[in-house]
């Protein structure tokens, strides 16, 4: 591997992101990923309030069949993946919850949510309906309610555990005061 990035996050998501600055740190960074020895911790803001205030959610996720671009929750096929969600905070037909993930399989989080019916707020490809109404009532939403806002790991040299921390960023968190307003 090449020193850089050694994990990807959503194109419309915000929030921290794990840079290796040599090949040996990228190396072992990238079998701590594997391993699942990176706790990531994110803030979603979804549709509705989920029955259980936590949970997990164990589904494989695949690339869609015929939608090249999109992933698809399976319960036999594709690659395991595990999430566990807590809910923080309900508002109106919202809920905010902290998911936290140690596999990081393409759009997990979005897949996981989506497959329990609680699709993260302004997701227009996993959540086309919700998005469709959510646009109609408070206005398009050009980005997904989605923040990695924690990622602990073992620092690959010194052994050390390192921990990070990333506040909201201003536009969504406009929107939280909105919606609590209400």
């Amino acid at each position: 591997g090449r020193p850089g990035i050694v994990h990807r996050l959503d194109k419309r998501t915000s929030g921290l992101m794990v840079v290796a600055k040599n090949n040996g740190a990228h190396a072992k960074l990238g079998k701590a990923f594997q391993d699942r020895l990176i706790q990531k911790t994110y803030l979603a803001l979804v549709h509705g309030k989920p029955a259980q205030n936590s949970g997990s959610i164990d589904l494989s996720i695949a690339r869609h069949p015929a939608i090249r671009t999109r992933m698809t929750a399976r319960p036999f096929r594709g690659r395991t993946a595990h999430s566990e969600y807590r809910v923080l905070e309900t508002m109106r037909e919202f809920s905010l919850i902290e998911v936290k993930i140690k596999t990081g399989r393409t759009h997990q989080i979005r897949v996981h949510l989506s497959s329990i019916g609680h699709p993260v707020v302004g997701d227009d490809v996993y959540g086309e309906r919700a998005y469709r109404e959510y646009s109609r009532k408070y206005g398009p939403m050009n980005r997904y309610f989605l923040h990695a806002a924690e990622l602990r790991f073992t620092h690959p040299t010194t052994g050390v555990t390192m921990e990070f921390h990333s506040v909201l960023p201003t536009e969504l968190q406009e929107l939280l005061d909105r919606l609590r307003e209400k």
